[in-house]
C-alpha cells in the first residue's frame, strides 16, 4: 500500500464493483426517456440493483423526498423475509416487477423496477432513513435491492440487458439527438 502511494498507482486501482461485479443496463424502462436501471452481477450469481448514472433522479441536483417499497395493498418489499441457504421465502420478481417508488422534493414519482427475474434477497432499508445515499452513492450503498436468479437462468437473465458497450452507445445518441433539438 505504500509503494502504491509513493509511486501514485491508486488510481489505477480498480473499485470492488469493477473487480467483482458486471454491470448490465435496461435503458428507457417501461417506454420512458433516460429512466435507466443498473444491474451489478457478480460471479456468484447475485445481483444488485440500482441506479444507472443517467438516470433523472441522479441529474439536476435532484433532491429526494421519500422512497417507499409499498408495491400496493397487499404487497410490501419490507416484508420480504429469507430464509436458510436456498433464501426460502423471498418474494418471486419478473423482469418488470416494481421495487419501489421514489418521489422528488419536486413531486415527480418514479417507479424502480427489478430488471431481471428472480428472488428478492434484501431490499436497502438504509436509504429509508438515508436518502442521500441514493444520490451520493448509487452503486454501492445507495443499491435499491439484491436479487438472486435462479440457477437454471443465471445464464440467460442478461438476455434481455444492455452491455455497458451498448449502453453507453445508447446513452451518445440520446445526446447527439438533445444537442440537435436545442
Amino acid at each position: 500500500m505504500e509503494d502504491s502511494k509513493q509511486t501514485g498507482t491508486e488510481d489505477n486501482v480498480p473499485s470492488v464493483i469493477d473487480r467483482y461485479f458486471t454491470r448490465w443496463y435496461r435503458a428507457d424502462l417501461k417506454g420512458k426517456p433516460c429512466e435507466d436501471h443498473c444491474v451489478l452481477q457478480h460471479s456468484n450469481r447475485i445481483c444488485v440493483v440500482t441506479l444507472a448514472e443517467t438516470h433523472p433522479i441522479l441529474q439536476n441536483g435532484r433532491t429526494i423526498k421519500s422512497i417507499n417499497y409499498q408495491i400496493s395493498d397487499g404487497c410490501s418489499r419490507l416484508k420480504n423475509k429469507v430464509s436458510g441457504k436456498s433464501k426460502r421465502g423471498g418474494q418471486f420478481l419478473t423482469d418488470f416487477a416494481p421495487l419501489c417508488r421514489i418521489t422528488c422534493t419536486d413531486e415527480t414519482e418514479y417507479t424502480i423496477y427489478s430488471c431481471i427475474r428472480g428472488r428478492l434477497l434484501e431490499v436497502n432499508e438504509r436509504i429509508l432513513e438515508t436518502p442521500s445515499l441514493l444520490l451520493e452513492k448509487p452503486s454501492t450503498e445507495g443499491y435499491i435491492a439484491v436479487i438472486l436468479p435462479k440457477f437454471e437462468e443465471s445464464k440467460s437473465i442478461t438476455e434481455n440487458l444492455l452491455s455497458r458497450e451498448e449502453f453507453e452507445n445508447i446513452v451518445s445518441k440520446r445526446r447527439v439527438a438533445e444537442s440537435q433539438s436545442s
